[in-house]
């Protein structure tokens, strides 16, 4: 295949193999010809239907920590908790890594991820490419791989068939967010952000 005079050279990140960079379609990946390794993929969704996509998901975001996780009756007796909570709980617990990790992985890298996704593609569909932009690039790959609602939520999903032996377990607002939230970051996390290098300055919702 013939490049285009335009087209510029993507290097591989596994093995540094260096490809020409042609246009893809909706959908289709660019995988390293020494490799495999998927060097870029292009997205289904366009830069403006991915930021609505990120503001549903920030929104359940705050709902799923803002909000009780679920009520326990024991006895008359009602408790609440929330994953905040559940976190200063831990600590106080002597409990202090444990509790790092969950605030790490349950709360700080899908926040980051979420907020550096509204930065990147604001700024896309403003049609620019600030100085913060490649940064946020890099940054967002360091802390994608620290996201794992996906764990979190099967450990709540766990934890709520074992109490249910011991107590009334009753299903709160955030347990129905965090569901939601799963969903939407799932969809999140399919968009690759490198796409976002890719798309012409002063192009708006270009997919």
């Amino acid at each position: 295949m013939t490049a285009a005079p335009e087209a510029g050279l993507m290097a591989c990140p596994e093995c540094d193999r260096l490809h020409v960079d042609l246009p893809l379609r909706a959908g289709e990946k660019a995988r390293c010809v020494r490799c495999g390794t998927v060097i870029l993929h292009s997205p289904y969704w366009r830069p403006d239907q991915m930021l609505a996509l990120v503001m549903a998901a920030l929104i359940a975001f705050v709902l799923a920590n803002a909000c009780p996780i679920l009520e326990l009756r024991v006895q008359g007796s009602i408790s609440r908790a929330t994953l905040p909570d559940a976190i200063l709980a831990l600590w106080r617990e002597d409990r202090q890594l444990v509790a790092a990790l969950v605030f790490a992985t349950g709360l700080l890298a899908p926040l980051a991820d979420l907020l550096i996704m509204t930065a990147l593609l604001a700024a896309v569909l403003a049609g620019r490419r600030p100085a913060y932009f490649a940064p946020l690039l890099r940054l967002i790959q360091r802390v994608r791989p620290w996201g794992m609602i996906e764990v979190l939520m099967l450990g709540v999903l766990v934890s709520l068939i074992k109490l249910s032996h011991l107590a009334q377990v009753v299903p709160g607002v955030a347990l129905w967010a965090f569901i939601a939230l799963t969903v939407l970051l799932a969809a999140v996390l399919s968009y690759d952000p490198r796409w976002l290098w890719q798309l012409p300055a002063g192009r708006k919702g270009a997919a």
